[in-house]
């Protein structure tokens, strides 16, 4: 299993070992798996996920902002040597002596790295690498609309603008899943006064929230992950 160690100023500090299936938090609040106590780095700043045969490092929205080697980023699959920088601190990801890791070109099928603008880059590194203390991550605004980027089964973005989007099987369908099990409407996202809602509704298959099967009706946070036959996708907010 691929190992990150966490360094400040060259100084390893403790390696963490990343597990096919689980799912890392690092961040300055206790409750992070990899607790970083500095004032540059958010409460909860970055996670990383076991998605298929990678793992791919997501910013949660932080104030200071995800690089990994040097590049600001909102999500990346991470590869052996990839260094990420949250404030002064690094974590480097590499695998294990003789463990293979998924080949260039599957790699390259799921790398999804979003990177700013160099200028914008270049500036919001040297701030991260600063002196200046960083708040706490900000929270939802009312003007910010979810979407779903898709981790598996497809590509892309799908901006949740409709008040009913219906996942499933059948043609008319917003998000096309295929599989015996699948309902022709397996689920459906509904926009409600308090958030988004996702509801299963029929099939033999039901979609899962976080690795765990939804019944009914559940309200979906920020950067949960939804899996339902071959598709897997991470809700997010787009401001």
């Amino acid at each position: 299993m691929p190992i990150l160690t966490l360094k400040f100023k060259d100084k390893v500090i403790k390696d963490f070992q990343l597990n096919e299936g689980d799912a890392l938090t690092i961040g300055r609040k206790e409750d992070n798996d990899v607790v970083i106590e500095n004032l540059a780095v958010s409460g909860s700043h970055t996670k990383i996920d076991s998605v298929g045969d990678g793992f791919l490092v997501t910013d949660l929205r932080s104030k200071n902002g995800t690089f990994v080697n040097e590049n600001l980023v909102n999500s990346h699959y991470l590869k052996g040597g990839d260094v990420i920088t949250i404030g002064k601190h690094t974590l480097e990801f590499s695998y294990s002596e003789g463990e293979e890791e998924a080949d260039d070109e599957m790699m390259a099928d799921m790398d999804q790295t979003m990177i700013m603008d160099t200028d914008q880059q270049r500036e919001m590194l040297a701030k991260t690498l600063s002196k200046a203390p960083a708040s706490a991550n900000g929270q939802k605004k009312a003007s910010d609309i979810g979407m779903l980027t898709y981790l598996a089964g497809g590509e892309g973005e799908v901006v949740l603008t409709k008040k009913l989007t219906k996942i499933g099987k059948e043609a008319s369908c917003d998000i096309m899943v295929s599989g015996l099990m699948v309902g022709k409407t397996a689920a459906t996202i509904s926009i409600r006064p308090q958030g988004y809602f996702l509801s299963y509704v029929e099939g033999m298959a039901k979609p899962k929230v976080n690795d765990k099967a939804v019944k009914d009706s559940i309200k979906l946070e920020e950067f949960d992950t939804i899996e339902l036959g071959s598709v897997k996708v991470q809700f997010l907010y787009k401001s």
